[in-house]
Protein backbone atom coordinates (compact mmCIF):
# COMPACT_ATOMS: atom_id res chain seq x y z
CA UNK A 1 0.00 0.00 0.00
CA UNK A 2 1.46 3.28 -1.34
CA UNK A 3 2.16 6.17 0.90
CA UNK A 4 -0.98 8.03 -1.07
CA UNK A 5 -3.63 5.46 0.36
CA UNK A 6 -2.26 5.26 3.65
CA UNK A 7 -2.68 8.85 4.25
CA UNK A 8 -6.04 8.97 2.55
CA UNK A 9 -7.14 5.97 4.93
CA UNK A 10 -5.45 7.63 8.09
CA UNK A 11 -7.81 10.56 7.09
CA UNK A 12 -11.40 8.97 6.96
CA UNK A 13 -10.34 7.10 10.04
CA UNK A 14 -10.02 10.32 11.68
CA UNK A 15 -12.91 11.82 10.09
CA UNK A 16 -14.87 8.67 11.05
CA UNK A 17 -13.77 9.02 14.81
CA UNK A 18 -14.47 12.64 15.24
CA UNK A 19 -17.91 12.76 13.63
CA UNK A 20 -18.75 9.65 15.84
CA UNK A 21 -17.69 11.63 18.87
CA UNK A 22 -19.83 14.61 18.01
CA UNK A 23 -22.40 11.69 17.09
CA UNK A 24 -22.25 10.61 20.85
CA UNK A 25 -22.06 13.83 22.34
CA UNK A 26 -24.20 16.53 20.39
CA UNK A 27 -27.23 16.65 22.36
CA UNK A 28 -30.06 19.96 21.66
CA UNK A 29 -31.29 19.25 18.29
CA UNK A 30 -30.10 20.84 14.72
CA UNK A 31 -28.93 24.39 16.15
CA UNK A 32 -27.39 23.14 19.12
CA UNK A 33 -25.37 20.79 16.85
CA UNK A 34 -24.24 23.56 14.66
CA UNK A 35 -22.95 25.11 17.57
CA UNK A 36 -20.63 21.67 18.47
CA UNK A 37 -19.67 21.38 14.71
CA UNK A 38 -18.87 25.15 14.75
CA UNK A 39 -16.19 24.69 18.35
CA UNK A 40 -15.00 21.13 16.89
CA UNK A 41 -14.41 21.32 13.22
CA UNK A 42 -13.72 25.54 13.38
CA UNK A 43 -12.50 26.84 16.40
CA UNK A 44 -10.45 23.42 17.63
CA UNK A 45 -9.49 21.49 14.58
CA UNK A 46 -9.58 24.36 12.02
CA UNK A 47 -10.81 22.20 8.90
CA UNK A 48 -12.90 24.75 7.79
CA UNK A 49 -12.44 28.76 8.23
CA UNK A 50 -15.68 30.70 9.65
CA UNK A 51 -16.84 32.10 6.46
CA UNK A 52 -16.84 28.44 4.59
CA UNK A 53 -18.60 27.19 7.53
CA UNK A 54 -20.80 29.87 7.54
CA UNK A 55 -21.82 29.42 4.10
CA UNK A 56 -22.68 25.90 4.44
CA UNK A 57 -24.45 26.87 7.13
CA UNK A 58 -26.67 28.99 5.13
CA UNK A 59 -26.77 26.84 2.01
CA UNK A 60 -27.68 23.99 4.35
CA UNK A 61 -30.32 26.06 6.21
CA UNK A 62 -32.10 27.06 2.70
CA UNK A 63 -32.65 23.44 1.49
CA UNK A 64 -34.97 21.32 3.02
CA UNK A 65 -33.83 18.13 5.13
CA UNK A 66 -31.78 18.00 8.49
CA UNK A 67 -29.81 20.91 8.25
CA UNK A 68 -27.03 19.95 10.77
CA UNK A 69 -26.46 16.03 8.90
CA UNK A 70 -26.09 18.36 5.49
CA UNK A 71 -23.34 20.32 7.21
CA UNK A 72 -21.57 17.16 8.31
CA UNK A 73 -21.59 15.70 4.97
CA UNK A 74 -20.29 18.87 3.35
CA UNK A 75 -17.37 19.42 6.35
CA UNK A 76 -16.28 15.69 5.22
CA UNK A 77 -16.76 16.55 1.39
CA UNK A 78 -14.30 19.77 2.21
CA UNK A 79 -11.88 17.46 4.25
CA UNK A 80 -12.13 14.24 2.02
CA UNK A 81 -14.23 14.41 -1.16
CA UNK A 82 -17.81 12.17 -1.10
CA UNK A 83 -15.89 9.35 0.59
CA UNK A 84 -15.20 11.57 3.11
CA UNK A 85 -18.74 12.83 3.55
CA UNK A 86 -20.61 9.62 3.55
CA UNK A 87 -18.00 8.70 6.55
CA UNK A 88 -18.85 11.52 8.25
CA UNK A 89 -22.57 11.21 7.97
CA UNK A 90 -22.07 7.34 9.42
CA UNK A 91 -20.00 8.49 12.09
CA UNK A 92 -22.51 11.79 13.18
CA UNK A 93 -25.60 9.56 12.51
CA UNK A 94 -25.17 5.81 13.95
CA UNK A 95 -25.08 6.19 17.54
CA UNK A 96 -28.20 7.66 17.73
CA UNK A 97 -29.85 4.60 15.07
CA UNK A 98 -28.19 2.40 16.78
CA UNK A 99 -29.62 3.63 20.38
CA UNK A 100 -33.11 4.26 18.77
CA UNK A 101 -33.54 0.35 17.34
CA UNK A 102 -32.19 -0.98 20.34
CA UNK A 103 -34.67 0.96 22.49
CA UNK A 104 -37.60 0.62 20.53
CA UNK A 105 -36.72 -3.21 20.58
CA UNK A 106 -36.68 -3.70 24.49
CA UNK A 107 -38.48 -0.28 25.46
CA UNK A 108 -42.07 -1.32 27.14
CA UNK A 109 -43.88 1.79 28.59
CA UNK A 110 -40.09 3.46 29.52
CA UNK A 111 -40.91 7.24 30.52
CA UNK A 112 -37.46 9.48 30.01
CA UNK A 113 -39.11 12.28 29.42
CA UNK A 114 -39.02 13.66 32.71
CA UNK A 115 -35.57 12.57 33.87
CA UNK A 116 -33.18 15.20 35.12
CA UNK A 117 -30.24 14.30 33.31
CA UNK A 118 -32.20 15.04 30.22
CA UNK A 119 -32.94 18.61 31.46
CA UNK A 120 -29.36 18.95 32.42
CA UNK A 121 -28.34 17.97 28.58
CA UNK A 122 -31.25 20.61 27.62
CA UNK A 123 -29.52 23.12 29.08
CA UNK A 124 -26.21 22.42 28.05
CA UNK A 125 -27.43 22.91 24.88
CA UNK A 126 -28.23 25.97 25.57
CA UNK A 127 -24.74 26.89 26.78
CA UNK A 128 -23.48 25.73 23.50
CA UNK A 129 -25.54 27.64 21.49
CA UNK A 130 -25.37 30.73 22.78
CA UNK A 131 -21.62 30.10 23.07
CA UNK A 132 -21.40 29.40 19.11
CA UNK A 133 -23.41 32.59 18.19
CA UNK A 134 -21.15 34.77 20.14
CA UNK A 135 -18.07 33.64 18.23
CA UNK A 136 -20.02 33.58 15.04
CA UNK A 137 -21.59 37.22 15.50
CA UNK A 138 -18.31 38.33 15.56
CA UNK A 139 -17.27 37.63 11.80
CA UNK A 140 -20.47 37.80 10.45
CA UNK A 141 -22.13 40.77 11.22
CA UNK A 142 -19.30 43.17 12.36
CA UNK A 143 -21.31 46.07 11.22
CA UNK A 144 -24.37 48.19 11.44
CA UNK A 145 -26.04 47.17 8.38
CA UNK A 146 -25.75 43.54 8.73
CA UNK A 147 -26.72 43.39 12.57
CA UNK A 148 -29.91 45.05 11.19
CA UNK A 149 -30.52 42.27 8.79
CA UNK A 150 -30.08 39.73 11.82
CA UNK A 151 -31.68 41.38 14.11
CA UNK A 152 -34.89 41.95 11.37
CA UNK A 153 -34.59 37.68 10.51
CA UNK A 154 -34.75 37.10 14.18
CA UNK A 155 -37.51 38.93 14.39
CA UNK A 156 -39.56 37.77 11.36
CA UNK A 157 -38.90 34.18 12.49
CA UNK A 158 -40.08 34.26 15.97
CA UNK A 159 -43.00 35.68 14.75
CA UNK A 160 -43.96 34.03 11.72
CA UNK A 161 -42.68 30.29 12.74
CA UNK A 162 -43.67 28.22 10.18
CA UNK A 163 -41.80 25.36 8.01
CA UNK A 164 -40.92 28.02 4.85
CA UNK A 165 -40.25 30.96 7.12
CA UNK A 166 -36.55 30.37 7.34
CA UNK A 167 -36.34 29.78 3.47
CA UNK A 168 -38.01 33.56 2.91
CA UNK A 169 -35.69 35.19 5.20
CA UNK A 170 -32.98 33.96 3.59
CA UNK A 171 -34.02 34.74 0.40
CA UNK A 172 -35.10 38.34 1.22
CA UNK A 173 -31.52 38.54 3.17
CA UNK A 174 -29.77 37.72 -0.05
CA UNK A 175 -31.89 40.11 -2.11
CA UNK A 176 -31.29 42.84 0.54
CA UNK A 177 -27.37 42.01 0.62
CA UNK A 178 -27.25 41.99 -2.96
CA UNK A 179 -28.50 45.81 -2.90
CA UNK A 180 -26.75 47.18 -0.02
CA UNK A 181 -23.38 44.95 0.89
CA UNK A 182 -22.27 44.01 -2.94
CA UNK A 183 -19.60 46.95 -2.98
CA UNK A 184 -18.07 46.15 1.06
CA UNK A 185 -14.90 44.58 1.72
CA UNK A 186 -15.67 40.43 3.36
CA UNK A 187 -12.31 39.58 2.91
CA UNK A 188 -12.04 38.38 -0.18
CA UNK A 189 -12.74 35.31 -2.44
CA UNK A 190 -13.15 32.22 -0.55
CA UNK A 191 -10.25 29.73 -1.24
CA UNK A 192 -11.08 26.75 -0.14
CA UNK A 193 -13.35 24.30 -2.41
CA UNK A 194 -15.70 21.02 -2.68
CA UNK A 195 -14.35 18.69 -4.64
CA UNK A 196 -17.96 17.93 -6.43
CA UNK A 197 -17.58 18.05 -10.12
CA UNK A 198 -20.87 19.76 -11.81
CA UNK A 199 -21.76 16.52 -13.60
CA UNK A 200 -21.84 14.48 -10.02
CA UNK A 201 -24.18 17.01 -8.81
CA UNK A 202 -26.04 17.58 -11.76
CA UNK A 203 -26.60 13.39 -11.43
CA UNK A 204 -27.65 13.98 -7.53
CA UNK A 205 -30.13 16.18 -8.26
CA UNK A 206 -31.66 14.32 -11.23
CA UNK A 207 -31.77 11.13 -8.93
CA UNK A 208 -33.13 13.39 -5.75
CA UNK A 209 -36.37 14.50 -8.14
CA UNK A 210 -36.26 11.65 -9.92
CA UNK A 211 -37.10 9.40 -7.15
CA UNK A 212 -39.91 11.63 -6.04
CA UNK A 213 -41.78 11.08 -8.68
CA UNK A 214 -40.59 7.19 -9.49
CA UNK A 215 -41.22 5.71 -5.62
CA UNK A 216 -45.06 6.87 -5.63
CA UNK A 217 -45.93 5.27 -9.10
CA UNK A 218 -43.54 2.25 -7.98
CA UNK A 219 -45.79 2.16 -4.71
CA UNK A 220 -48.95 2.09 -6.92
CA UNK A 221 -47.44 -0.60 -9.42
CA UNK A 222 -46.58 -3.07 -6.83
CA UNK A 223 -48.83 -2.21 -3.43
CA UNK A 224 -45.40 -3.82 -1.97
CA UNK A 225 -45.41 -2.36 1.93
CA UNK A 226 -41.42 -1.63 2.06
CA UNK A 227 -41.82 0.54 -1.29
CA UNK A 228 -44.30 1.83 0.45
CA UNK A 229 -42.67 2.49 3.86
CA UNK A 230 -39.48 3.60 1.59
CA UNK A 231 -41.67 6.46 -0.54
CA UNK A 232 -43.67 7.61 2.78
CA UNK A 233 -39.85 8.46 4.57
CA UNK A 234 -38.30 9.46 1.46
CA UNK A 235 -41.26 12.33 0.94
CA UNK A 236 -41.28 13.18 4.38
CA UNK A 237 -37.63 13.36 4.54
CA UNK A 238 -37.54 15.45 0.98
CA UNK A 239 -40.27 18.37 2.19
CA UNK A 240 -38.90 19.06 5.74
CA UNK A 241 -37.79 23.30 5.68
CA UNK A 242 -36.44 24.32 9.11
CA UNK A 243 -34.68 21.31 10.69
CA UNK A 244 -35.23 18.00 13.05
CA UNK A 245 -38.16 19.11 14.81
CA UNK A 246 -40.31 20.03 11.97
CA UNK A 247 -40.17 16.42 11.25
CA UNK A 248 -41.98 14.85 14.15
CA UNK A 249 -45.65 16.35 13.27
CA UNK A 250 -44.70 15.35 9.33
CA UNK A 251 -44.09 11.92 10.64
CA UNK A 252 -47.01 11.47 12.68
CA UNK A 253 -49.52 12.99 9.92
CA UNK A 254 -48.23 10.13 7.34
CA UNK A 255 -48.02 7.21 10.10
CA UNK A 256 -50.31 7.48 12.99
CA UNK A 257 -53.41 8.31 10.91
CA UNK A 258 -52.47 5.24 8.34
CA UNK A 259 -52.63 2.77 11.26
CA UNK A 260 -48.86 1.96 10.67
CA UNK A 261 -48.12 3.07 14.09
CA UNK A 262 -50.07 3.50 17.17
CA UNK A 263 -50.42 7.53 18.58
CA UNK A 264 -49.24 5.74 22.74
CA UNK A 265 -45.83 4.05 20.41
CA UNK A 266 -45.16 7.18 18.54
CA UNK A 267 -45.15 9.82 21.29
CA UNK A 268 -43.16 7.09 23.68
CA UNK A 269 -40.89 7.58 20.40
CA UNK A 270 -40.82 11.48 20.98
CA UNK A 271 -39.31 11.40 23.91
CA UNK A 272 -36.71 8.60 23.67
CA UNK A 273 -35.88 10.76 20.72
CA UNK A 274 -35.24 13.71 22.34
CA UNK A 275 -32.99 11.71 25.14
CA UNK A 276 -30.49 10.97 22.47
CA UNK A 277 -27.72 12.77 20.70
CA UNK A 278 -27.54 13.10 17.25
CA UNK A 279 -29.93 14.31 14.01
CA UNK A 280 -33.77 14.23 15.11
CA UNK A 281 -34.29 13.02 11.86
CA UNK A 282 -32.73 9.39 13.19
CA UNK A 283 -36.56 9.01 15.08
CA UNK A 284 -37.16 7.62 11.61
CA UNK A 285 -35.24 4.63 12.51
CA UNK A 286 -37.65 4.04 15.64
CA UNK A 287 -40.79 4.13 14.31
CA UNK A 288 -39.46 2.11 11.51
CA UNK A 289 -37.97 -0.98 14.18
CA UNK A 290 -41.13 0.04 15.80
CA UNK A 291 -43.28 -1.26 12.42
CA UNK A 292 -40.48 -3.55 11.31
CA UNK A 293 -38.15 -4.59 13.10
CA UNK A 294 -34.13 -3.57 13.03
CA UNK A 295 -34.41 -3.82 9.16
CA UNK A 296 -37.37 -1.45 8.95
CA UNK A 297 -35.46 1.19 11.25
CA UNK A 298 -32.07 0.74 8.77
CA UNK A 299 -34.53 0.58 5.42
CA UNK A 300 -36.23 4.67 7.35
CA UNK A 301 -33.15 5.92 8.34
CA UNK A 302 -31.71 5.56 5.01
CA UNK A 303 -35.19 6.33 3.07
CA UNK A 304 -35.22 9.67 5.63
CA UNK A 305 -31.59 10.80 5.09
CA UNK A 306 -30.78 10.14 1.44
CA UNK A 307 -32.49 13.30 -0.01
CA UNK A 308 -30.66 15.57 1.76
CA UNK A 309 -27.52 13.71 0.95
CA UNK A 310 -28.26 14.34 -2.91
CA UNK A 311 -29.35 17.59 -2.24
CA UNK A 312 -26.22 18.70 -0.19
CA UNK A 313 -23.76 17.01 -2.77
CA UNK A 314 -25.96 18.32 -6.07
CA UNK A 315 -25.75 21.88 -4.81
CA UNK A 316 -22.13 22.23 -3.33
CA UNK A 317 -20.65 22.56 -6.50
CA UNK A 318 -23.29 24.99 -7.94
CA UNK A 319 -23.02 27.12 -4.79
CA UNK A 320 -19.09 26.96 -4.43
CA UNK A 321 -18.80 28.52 -7.60
CA UNK A 322 -21.83 31.06 -6.93
CA UNK A 323 -20.45 32.27 -3.56
CA UNK A 324 -17.21 33.14 -4.73
CA UNK A 325 -18.62 35.10 -7.81
CA UNK A 326 -17.90 39.15 -7.09
CA UNK A 327 -22.11 39.55 -7.92
CA UNK A 328 -22.96 37.10 -5.30
CA UNK A 329 -20.31 37.99 -2.47
CA UNK A 330 -22.87 40.56 -1.15
CA UNK A 331 -25.78 38.39 -1.10
CA UNK A 332 -23.77 35.92 0.87
CA UNK A 333 -22.95 38.42 3.09
CA UNK A 334 -26.64 39.27 3.79
CA UNK A 335 -27.56 35.40 4.24
CA UNK A 336 -24.80 35.34 6.79
CA UNK A 337 -25.97 37.89 8.52
CA UNK A 338 -29.70 36.29 8.46
CA UNK A 339 -28.37 32.86 9.66
CA UNK A 340 -27.06 34.59 12.77
CA UNK A 341 -30.64 36.15 13.40
CA UNK A 342 -32.07 32.58 13.00
CA UNK A 343 -30.02 31.28 15.03
CA UNK A 344 -31.03 33.46 18.10
CA UNK A 345 -34.60 32.83 17.38
CA UNK A 346 -34.03 29.27 17.76
CA UNK A 347 -31.82 30.00 20.88
CA UNK A 348 -34.71 31.77 22.26
CA UNK A 349 -37.46 29.06 21.26
CA UNK A 350 -37.88 26.14 21.07
CA UNK A 351 -34.05 25.69 23.13
CA UNK A 352 -34.32 28.48 25.84
CA UNK A 353 -38.11 27.95 26.43
CA UNK A 354 -38.35 24.33 26.89
CA UNK A 355 -34.96 24.49 28.88
CA UNK A 356 -34.73 27.40 31.27
CA UNK A 357 -37.33 26.83 33.68
CA UNK A 358 -36.41 27.82 36.92
CA UNK A 359 -33.47 30.45 38.22
CA UNK A 360 -31.94 27.10 38.93
CA UNK A 361 -31.50 26.25 35.42
CA UNK A 362 -30.58 29.82 34.46
CA UNK A 363 -27.45 29.29 37.13
CA UNK A 364 -26.40 26.38 35.45
CA UNK A 365 -26.48 27.36 31.97
CA UNK A 366 -24.02 30.14 33.79
CA UNK A 367 -21.67 27.91 34.85
CA UNK A 368 -21.72 25.82 31.79
CA UNK A 369 -21.39 28.86 29.39
CA UNK A 370 -18.22 29.65 31.34
CA UNK A 371 -16.65 26.51 30.95
CA UNK A 372 -16.88 26.96 27.49
CA UNK A 373 -16.17 30.53 27.02
CA UNK A 374 -13.48 30.81 29.48
CA UNK A 375 -12.08 28.04 31.03
CA UNK A 376 -11.79 26.78 27.53
CA UNK A 377 -13.06 22.94 28.07
CA UNK A 378 -14.09 20.69 25.03
CA UNK A 379 -17.76 20.48 24.63
CA UNK A 380 -17.86 16.96 25.58
CA UNK A 381 -16.82 17.42 28.86
CA UNK A 382 -19.15 20.00 29.46
CA UNK A 383 -22.22 17.57 28.04
CA UNK A 384 -21.21 15.22 30.62
CA UNK A 385 -20.55 17.95 33.38
CA UNK A 386 -24.29 18.77 32.55
CA UNK A 387 -26.06 15.66 32.68
CA UNK A 388 -24.13 14.93 35.70
CA UNK A 389 -25.88 17.94 37.47
CA UNK A 390 -29.60 17.55 35.68
CA UNK A 391 -29.00 14.05 37.42
CA UNK A 392 -28.47 15.32 40.59
CA UNK A 393 -30.16 18.46 41.23
CA UNK A 394 -32.29 19.34 38.85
Amino acid sequence: MNSTKQNRIRLLIEIFLVSTRLGLTSFGGPTAHLGYFYEEYVRRRKWVDEKSYADLVALCQFLPGPSSSQVGIGIGILRAGIIGGITSFIGFTFPSVVALIALALVMTGLDVGNAGWIHGLKIVAVAIVAHAIIGMAKSLTPDLKRKAIAILAMLVTLLWQTAFSQVGVILIAAFIGYLLLKQEDDGGVVKSYFPVSKQVGGICLLLFFSLLVALPLLKEATGLYWVAMFDSFYRTGSFVFGGGHVVLPLLENEFVPTGWINEEAFLAGYGVTQAVPGPLFTFAAYLGTVMNGWQGGVVATVAIFLPAFLLVIGALPFWDQLRNHPKITGAVMGVNAAVIGILIAALYSPIWMSSILEVKDFALVVILFSMLAYWKLRPWIVVVIGALIGLVLL
